[in-house]
């Protein structure tokens, strides 16, 4: 049985009740981006945020959705810093149980995302969040609570309460979802029921005291991912053979397609040099079909390259793709050289390499 600590979630109560000013953050996948929702208003993060607004009227709360569409824990643990970690958050809502797999590598990434989070100086009560796949009952949470129960720090789980609802005829699944997986308005507003739940039982108790722990356990995983990079144009220089580095100006964490490279043209090479153990590529995968490929080569194996396919065969729009291509490797300064490869179409989609997640 789990023992979990709300020492950081009672301070925030506190603080709030005195009247004071919290930064609450969201970070995840799509759901909480928000997607399917019809407003922003009507998405389970800013429904949570209204509940801390209504319940604390004497407060001043910020709101920060750090969420991006079809990304996991591993993209997660690269950005969190810059998407979400600078607003110096007070309290923060973690999910990728659906993007992130039941494999030993992301609950790795995911690890490191939470150790990111708990160390940070701002200190932040953490609420992790496990949503699922309603068609198919897919979810990383056995994983994710693994990691989680770890710290001490609570789950909501959409499995056991909404999810096991649905399965019992309470609801179907169309009244709840329209695709299998993202909720309505109204499967939102289950989802940010359940959160706030937690916090209402939390804020009764408030005032009970609770020490929260001096230092951070001994990781579950091996956490090689805990300080990861994510490098773009801003944060280093490779050599470029024909690709060039994307000038567009990036607007927002939303706005993807910014600060990487492009390659437009069969043997357009970029090479980079990382010292790491741990690389992965993110590159675009794209409808505007047909589109270029790559090839990787990593430390100059070309025996074993590795293909990076610009063509996307859903329809829901271009997906931020991240390829591992080293995982627990010697840690030392490894060459990473990605080509353009021979296309018969003239008019191929560009092919945008949008970074080199590190660690």
């Amino acid at each position: 049985m789990a023992v979990y600590n709300f020492a950081r979630l009672k301070d925030c109560f506190r603080r709030a009740a005195r009247g004071g000013e919290l930064t609450l953050g969201f970070f995840g996948g799509s759901i909480t981006q928000g997607s399917l929702a019809t407003a922003e208003e009507n998405c389970y993060a800013y429904r949570v945020y209204r509940w801390w607004c209504e319940t604390f009227p004497q407060a001043t709360f910020h709101y920060v959705n750090a969420g991006i569409g079809g990304t996991s824990s591993h993209y997660g643990v690269g950005r969190v810093v810059g998407d979400l970690l600078m607003y110096q958050p007070d309290f923060v809502v973690v999910d990728f149980s659906v993007n992130d797999r039941s494999t030993p590598l992301f609950q790795e990434t995911y690890e490191g995302v939470l150790r990111r989070i708990l160390a940070w100086p701002s200190a932040p009560a953490v609420v992790l969040l496990n949503n699922i796949y309603y068609d198919t009952g897919r979810t990383a949470q056995i994983d994710h609570v693994q990691v989680g129960d770890r710290y001490g720090v609570p789950h909501v789980s959409i499995r056991d309460t909404i999810y096991a609802a649905m399965m019992a005829g309470r609801y179907t699944q169309d009244e709840l979802t329209p695709d299998g997986l993202h909720p309505n308005d109204f499967g939102h507003g289950l989802v940010a029921a359940e959160i706030c739940k937690l916090l209402a039982d939390v804020n009764a108790r408030r005032d009970e005291p609770e020490q929260a722990p001096a230092a951070l356990p001994a990781p579950l995983t091996p956490n090689a991912y805990e300080h990861a990079q994510r490098l773009t144009i801003r944060e280093c220089c490779p050599k470029l053979e024909g690709f060039r580095a994307d000038t567009a100006e990036k607007t927002g964490h939303l706005d993807h397609w910014k600060n990487g490279w492009i390659g437009k043209h069969p043997g357009d090479r970029i090479t980079f040099t990382a010292d790491a153990a741990n690389i992965a590529v993110q590159f675009c995968r794209t409808i505007r079909r047909p589109a270029l490929r790559a090839e990787l080569i990593l430390d100059g194996d070309r025996a074993h390259p590795v293909l990076l396919d610009g063509n996307f065969d859903e329809d829901w729009g271009d997906c931020l793709y991240l390829t591992p291509i080293l995982h627990h490797g010697e840690r030392k300064a490894h060459t990473v050289e990605i080509t353009i490869l021979p296309c018969d179409a003239e008019d191929a989609t560009p092919f945008y390499l949008l970074s080199l997640i590190t660690a």
